[in-house]
């Protein structure tokens, strides 16, 4: 692992969002590193404009700031273009190919699209398009182990949604598989 990674995660409110970077930064927390996770809500609950920042490192945490992200979780066309600018030079936009149509190419950065909704639609339930985003994102950086993200996703769902737990990590799985059969290597 890079030392410390910032990361910038954005979309409409509930798209998932938020829990996106909390799984992150608790994950971190449990492998025995610092994370951080500082949310910013738009105006509305759904559909309004929700992004946080999340920071993973191997040392002690001294701001929740940061203005240049190593990596940019887009869930929609707003975000990507409200963010892309950015990002650091080798950096990676990750973004919604089933919302952002268009091809989008950064200079000096790795930008890769997912079609998260509609693999979550053919999973059967278009909520888990946060984790085949989130299956995708750890494809390419190899942040965390697959028992981590298990075990913060299990403690996050809590008792009273523990079954779904395992469409959720389906779509981890779906996530991954998508970036593996791209053949690219970021890590």
């Amino acid at each position: 692992m890079k030392k410390t990674s910032n990361v910038k995660v954005a979309g409409f409110g509930g798209q998932g969002v938020m829990m996106f970077g909390q799984v992150l930064a608790y994950s971190a927390t449990k492998d025995d590193l610092f994370g951080l996770w500082f949310p910013s809500y738009g105006p509305e609950t759904r559909g309004g404009t929700a992004n946080c920042a999340v920071i993973v490192s191997d040392k002690q945490i001294n701001s929740p700031v940061f203005k240049d992200a190593d990596h940019l979780v887009a869930f929609n066309l707003p975000s990507l273009e409200k963010f892309r600018s950015n990002v650091v030079e080798n950096g990676l936009i990750l973004y919604n190919g089933s919302l952002i149509k268009d091809e989008v190419k950064e200079e000096g950065k790795l930008c890769i699209g997912v079609p998260v909704n509609d693999i979550a639609n053919e999973l059967g339930n278009v909520k888990v398009a946060n984790m085949v985003m989130m299956g995708a994102y750890l494809g390419l950086t190899n942040l965390f182990s697959d028992e981590t993200i298990e075990a913060v996703i299990k403690k996050f769902l809590g008792q009273k949604k523990a079954d779904l737990l395992d469409i959720n990590m389906e779509a981890i799985q779906k996530g991954k598989d998508y970036i593996k059969d791209l053949g690219v290597n970021y890590a």
